[in-house]
Parts: C-alpha cells; structure tokens; sequence
C-alpha cells in the first residue's frame, strides 16, 4: 500500500531522499501493524498533485495531514484525524508588526502552492486594494522548507501556515524566528486535517476504525506528544468533518 506525501511538512512529515520520518511516519507504522499492511511512502511535487494521484487512483492514500475543506470533498474523501490553526511565522521581534489578516496588506507573504492559506492570503490581498491599501505580494512555494526558507533570507516579510510546522521551524531556527497571529481565526473557521482517499473508497472507514484503535490504545496520543502536537490532537476521527473556504 503506497501513501503518498507532497514533500516536507514537518514534524508531521520530514523527508530526506527518499525517507519519510514525523509524526505521519510514526502513526502509519502503527496502522500497518495494526491492519496488517505494509505502508510506503511516495513523494510528488506540490499539493495539487498529490489530490490528483489520489483522486486518480496511482496512491492508494495520502495520511497527509492535508486540509479538508468542502471543495476538495467534490474530488476526495477526507479522514481527519487533527485539528490546525493558521499562523504567521516571522522574523525575531516582528520587524513589520504583522500579527492578523489585516496587518498583512503591503507585506510580503510567503505561502504553500495550491494550499488553502494561499488562497485566504490572496482574498485579503485583494481586500487589501478595496480599501485602499497595498496589496499583499503573495510568494507561493512548493514546500514548506522552500516557504520558510523565504522568511530567514529575508526575501518574505512572513509565512503564513499551519501552526504545527511553523511551531516545528520556529524551534530549529536558533531564535531567528517567532510566530504571530496565535489565537486568531486568520481567515479560518474550525479547520481539520487528514488522509486523502478517492471519493466513495472502503479505505476511508478502514482507516477511520484504525485511527480510533490508535486513539483508545493511547498510541495516537504518545505519537503526538512525543512530535509536540498535543495541541492538535482529536478526541475522534472522522470523514469529511471539513467546512467551506473563507469567500
């Protein structure tokens, strides 16, 4: 069984040539014990392409976690197995007082490709000119280490992402780094996370009553735990719990 990852997302999935370790790594290595299934891993270019090797049927699954938003349910189904928020990572002491949606107008945002904080950002940027603002110069990058990378060479003013891996890059940064914007909806309404199957696949109810044996055997929580993820844990897995990208 073949689950398929579209490049470093730490601690959730870090991938060194063709090595997958995290908190992903770890809790599929648990599934696969427990469904008797031997799960490897593949990498593809960019979110998009993950959603369409999915939906197409070449991976079988994505443990992801990947954001499950009602658009995306069209294509896929969603087993989601974490809750996230959406942050900004920025330079030490917040040079450029970027702490909410609205502070970003005129800033340079680097973002994910394809991934729905680019999409918020975009929205704000053009929320930005209707009010006679600058706009926002979106950055869009491939990967999360490519995104951050942006912020510590100083050619982004932020990043705007998921909590768990900016959290992660904060604490690798030697102090460089710090975020803002915790604690605000940031353009987000309840936002969970998980693995992507093809829509109608049996494989979503297996993995939901794998997930849920993770959970009542204390696994999951020992995982999460162990990659700092305490924060995004569940109390149930579910499928589609998804809502609508911010208009």
């Amino acid at each position: 069984m073949i689950s398929v990852n579209n490049g470093s997302f730490p601690p959730y999935e870090i991938v060194t040539g063709t090595v997958m370790t995290g908190a992903s790594a770890d809790l599929t290595e648990a599934l696969g014990e427990l469904l008797g299934v031997k799960i490897e891993h593949a990498t593809v270019g960019g979110l998009p392409a993950l959603l369409a090797g999915v939906n197409s049927g070449r991976y079988q699954f994505a443990f992801g976690p990947v954001g499950d938003f009602k658009s995306r349910e069209e294509a896929n189904d969603f087993v989601d197995w974490v809750q996230e928020f959406v942050v900004f990572a920025v330079s030490k002491g917040n040079p450029k007082g970027i702490t909410s949606l609205d502070t970003a107008c005129g800033q340079r945002i680097s973002v994910m490709a394809g991934g729905s904080a680019e999409k918020v950002i975009q929205v704000q940027s053009e929320k930005c000119k209707a009010d006679g603002k600058a706009p926002v110069e979106v950055q869009s990058y491939t990967d999360q280490p490519a995104s951050i990378l942006a912020v510590r060479s100083k050619r982004a003013d932020a990043f705007f992402s998921s909590q768990a891996p900016l959290t992660y890059f904060v604490s690798q940064a030697n102090g460089q780094l710090e975020l803002t914007g915790v604690g605000n909806k940031n353009g987000f309404d309840d936002l969970f996370q998980g693995a992507v199957v093809p829509k109608g696949s049996p494989l979503g109810p297996i993995l939901v009553d794998g997930v849920k044996e993770l959970m009542k055997n204390g696994t999951y929580a020992t995982i999460m735990k162990k990659w700092g993820l305490e924060n995004n844990m569940i109390k149930e897995p579910g499928i589609n719990l998804g809502g609508q990208l911010p208009k």
